[in-house]
């Protein structure tokens, strides 16, 4: 299974406990900053993005990543701009339904990717911006960029 085994509901439930205090621009650079320093640590060939909104606060592509990688990050982030929600959410209730996501929403695979790695970064007030990681297979993706946000809400005293 290419999804890792993921509900839709654990996704959601994942969404609400991993909600930002805020969103700040030293936020979203600790944020790019904690998902490179363990991407430099463990030796990954990955793309980090951290936007707010659609300005992109933090970019960084570590030795073994490819242009593609901006490619995907760009694609990944249409979905997430679209629906809110993490690409992985999107992708296993689409599957979860039986649906065509791409066809639901009137988008295309090529400028619409699900394929996990891009996390909503919300706040109280809602949907504020993105966590992106790009070029590992897409459950890793996926959790690389879960354990970066609770890294940096450990930091903040937001988890127990």
């Amino acid at each position: 299974m290419t999804t890792g085994g993921f509900s839709s509901k654990g996704l959601l439930e994942e969404e609400a406990v991993l909600k930002l205090p805020s969103l700040t621009n030293t936020d979203a650079l600790e944020i790019g900053e904690i998902a490179a320093t363990l991407g430099k640590q463990r030796k990954l060939p990955i793309a980090i993005e951290v936007r707010i909104g659609e300005w992109i606060v933090f970019h960084a592509s570590l030795e073994g990543s490819k242009p593609e990688n901006d490619w995907w990050i760009n694609r990944k982030v249409s979905v997430v701009m679209l629906k809110h929600h993490s690409t992985m959410f999107e992708r296993v209730s689409a599957e979860e339904r039986g649906a065509d996501w791409h066809k639901e929403n009137g988008v295309t695979d090529e400028t619409h990717a699900i394929h996990g790695g891009a996390l909503s970064l919300i706040t109280e007030e809602g949907f504020k911006g993105i966590l992106i990681i790009s070029g590992l297979p897409q459950v890793e993706d996926h959790l690389l960029a879960v354990e970066v946000l609770t890294e940096f809400l450990a930091r903040k005293g937001e988890l127990l």
